[in-house]
């Protein structure tokens, strides 16, 4: 990513969706820019394509199902978002295919966003850190099912249903990419985007990660950019133009 060349994102839109594979995924990096558009009052939803519950070492993904769906309802909360759905794909073991672009196509024919926000899906994340294969898969997918939710002729039993095709998203972004070369400013709500970061205690605590602060974690990334950006903290999205 180079963060010499940050240019501000085009925040001129109403309605986005984001579309992830787990809970958590947005809080670890970009809950501070969804609070920052809630508060401006846009409105979000969110969609999980797993519950994470897989996520817990030493729980059941039976006992951490519930566990993990609840955390991720008050973590949306608590940056303004009321709408969260979960798809119910097995976590860990997401494979990329038709029926996930189906699920995810469906989504944004419900909700009919502007905007789609998705994780990234490149090999690694910033810093080298190598990517996990249901972010892979589902980022992929999503870029996919915005074409598809565009076509009549694709999924088109969905609109059986009373749906229509859906061609308004304009863009895709997507969060802690090493492409992204635009940046928003989070440093009003960057308070708001650790509380959400926390509200997954029990996924936190299974980690095993000694002595996690997630303000510092945050702040760490959000520094790093906000220096680039020219503010206090910013996070940072690639943009891919549908």
């Amino acid at each position: 990513m180079d963060t010499d060349a940050l240019a501000p994102l085009d925040e001129d839109f109403s309605t986005a969706l984001v579309v992830v594979a787990h809970p958590d995924d947005m809080e670890f990096g970009g809950a501070a820019a969804i609070a920052r558009w809630t508060g401006q009052g846009r409105r979000i939803a969110y969609v999980m394509v797993t519950s994470g519950e897989a996520g817990i070492d030493g729980t059941s993904p039976e006992e951490a199902r519930p566990v993990r769906e609840a955390e991720q309802v008050d973590s949306a909360r608590l940056v303004g978002v009321e709408e969260v759905e979960f798809l119910g794909f097995p976590d860990g073991v997401v494979e990329y295919g038709l029926p996930l672009r189906a699920a995810i196509a469906h989504a944004i024919r419900r909700h009919r966003p502007e905007i789609v926000i998705t994780l990234n899906f490149r090999a690694e994340f910033p810093g080298g850190v190598l990517n996990q294969a249901d972010h892979v898969a589902v980022g992929r997918a999503v870029v996919d099912a915005v074409r598809d939710a565009a076509n009549r002729w694709v999924f088109a039993d969905q609109l059986d249903d009373g749906l229509e095709r859906w061609d308004g998203v304009r863009e895709v972004w997507v969060a802690a990419s090493p492409r992204a070369e635009h940046a928003v400013d989070v440093t009003d709500t960057f308070d708001d985007g650790v509380a959400s970061l926390r509200a997954h205690s029990a996924y936190i605590a299974g980690l095993g990660w000694e002595d996690f602060d997630a303000g510092e974690f945050l702040g760490r990334i959000t520094r790093d950019n906000g220096e680039a950006f020219g503010t206090e903290h910013a996070t940072t999205f690639e943009v891919l133009r549908m």
